[in-house]
């Protein structure tokens, strides 16, 4: 039975992530947590793993429940940092270790997600799967932290994602909750990375665009897609569906795609 598989959210952008087992969808059509902080430059750009590999070389371990972000160097320097009340003296603290004057910003209603018109990020575990198995050494676990999505369904087929986008798509719920697919997700270079060291894989990219047109669906509408460097689906939950909670192990039912 196809069932929500996990739910993970990334709540500083760019960070790492945290599995949680419920989550409500926010007013503004946003997981919870999911980017709530977000590093700014002088300038006001978005400081995060597009702009540098050095983002690899820091733990980040997160305590949602007391707000709390614990940071590691790889010399083994440890700071833990009130998202509350310290917030300052943790961009500080970053500004220290990336070399330039950072700003970390909240967001409650939305979070910093980079469609801040859409919603949840989609993947289906079989596409996980997948993926790691066109790479030498690459896990599972790997390709989830290559790709970091919030939404991760199992008991589907691989690239289960894609027949939600494009021209009469329909529609699926998690739990009740709609999800109306919107586009599929262009990839970046942070994919190309080795998620624990930075060190960016020999022609990834050529390899999965390769692999991608092999193994694209039948029953996928191509014309929805700009290109085969693109994995997951990006979602948006309907005003009506939004503040309900989603759990894992919710069943998920595909629907029609008009409303």
């Amino acid at each position: 039975m196809a069932r929500l598989e996990r739910l993970r959210v990334y709540p500083v952008k760019g960070l790492d992530g945290v599995d949680l087992e419920t989550a409500d969808i926010l007013e503004g059509g946003t997981v919870a947590h999911d980017r709530e902080f977000a590093l700014f430059d002088g300038d006001g750009d978005v400081f995060n793993g597009k702009r540098t590999d050095r983002i690899h070389d820091l733990d980040a371990d997160f305590d949602l429940e007391a707000r709390e972000v614990a940071l590691e160097t790889p010399d083994g320097e440890r700071q833990r940092f009130d998202l509350e009340t310290d917030r300052e003296a943790a961009a500080d603290w970053l500004s220290e270790f990336f070399g330039i004057e950072l700003s970390l910003k909240r967001d409650r209603s939305l979070g910093f997600v980079d469609r801040r018109e859409m919603g949840p990020s989609v993947i289906s575990t079989a596409t996980l799967r997948t993926v790691a198995d066109w790479f030498d050494r690459m896990t599972v676990e790997g390709a989830r932290r290559r790709l970091r999505a919030n939404v991760e369904i199992d008991g589907v087929e691989p690239f289960w994602e894609d027949r939600f986008v494009g021209a009469d798509a329909p529609a699926f719920e998690v739990g009740g909750v709609r999800f109306d697919g919107v586009t599929p997700c262009g990839r970046c270079v942070v994919p190309e990375r080795d998620p624990n060291t930075g060190e960016p894989t020999p022609a990834f990219r050529e390899q999965f665009v390769r692999r991608r047109e092999e193994t694209f669906p039948d029953w996928a509408d191509a014309d929805a897609f700009d290109h085969y460097y693109s994995l997951m689906i990006i979602a948006r939950v309907p005003e009506s569906d939004r503040g309900k909670p989603l759990h894992v192990n919710d069943p998920i039912e595909i629907v029609d795609g008009d409303q």
